[in-house]
């Protein structure tokens, strides 16, 4: 079955599996794209409730009949209009059809924080997700910096096909921060997201320096296929 990633902008992405659209984070904020630039979706997930996350009217607008719906319970209230949301996470998983696992993962801040001092991202406020699709792990890791249970997970998320990793450094991981979990982790490919100001060459640079990671840099509208 093919499988495609298609970098949609921001932390947008539209995961191809044969005919079938999953998306994550769909969204025209931060995207530059437009309502009518979104196909009809089979599976939507939507990390946190960030309006550059989650985008209620897109995602009323994508979903087809029985089209899941997927997010922490922090986004039941703005996702209600779009239809029935089945609570994700950290630590549930969903066993859907066709071959397609989704896990949530945890997905916070520990030191980015308001002047209040409340982190950007607190803890329970959003997910990452683990998608196991016929065989192959893609691993998208949400709004978050480095943090304790990316090494806890251990082989859950050690040496997955792809992983989609935050670089921009003022609400997720910078650069180095990104580099550092990319290399944790083990991913066979990995790809940089939630830009920003960050620059995905330097990230690209301290990746492959240290490790046989492959990091792909895709630009908007750009897409990676899984052999």
């Amino acid at each position: 079955m093919s499988i495609s990633i298609r970098h949609l902008g921001h932390a947008s992405f539209l995961i191809k599996v044969g005919t079938k659209n999953i998306y994550i984070d769909p969204s025209t904020k931060d995207t530059g794209l437009r309502k009518e630039d979104f196909g009809p979706s089979d599976l939507t997930l939507v990390t946190h409730s960030h309006a550059d996350h989650c985008d209620p009217d897109l995602v009323k607008k994508i979903r087809k009949p029985g089209t899941p719906i997927m997010a922490p319970e922090s986004c039941r209230k703005d996702l209600s209009k779009a239809g029935a949301m089945w609570p994700l996470e950290p630590g549930e998983i969903m066993q859907m059809g066709d071959g397609i696992l989704v896990r949530a993962v945890p997905a916070y801040n520990v030191k980015r924080v308001k002047p209040s001092g409340e982190p950007y991202h607190p803890k329970g406020l959003g997910s990452g997700y683990l998608l196991t699709i016929s065989g192959k792990r893609i691993y998208h890791a949400g709004d978050t910096e480095l943090v304790p249970e990316m090494e806890q997970l251990g082989e859950l998320l050690r040496g997955a096909d792809v992983a989609l990793l935050p670089c921009d450094g003022t609400f997720t991981m910078d650069v180095e921060e990104a580099s550092k979990a990319a290399i944790m982790i083990k991913p066979k490919v990995a790809i940089p997201m939630h830009l920003r100001s960050a620059d995905p060459k330097a990230f690209k640079e301290k990746v492959e320096s240290k490790s046989s990671i492959r990091v792909v840099i895709l630009q908007k509208g750009e897409e990676y296929k899984l052999e």
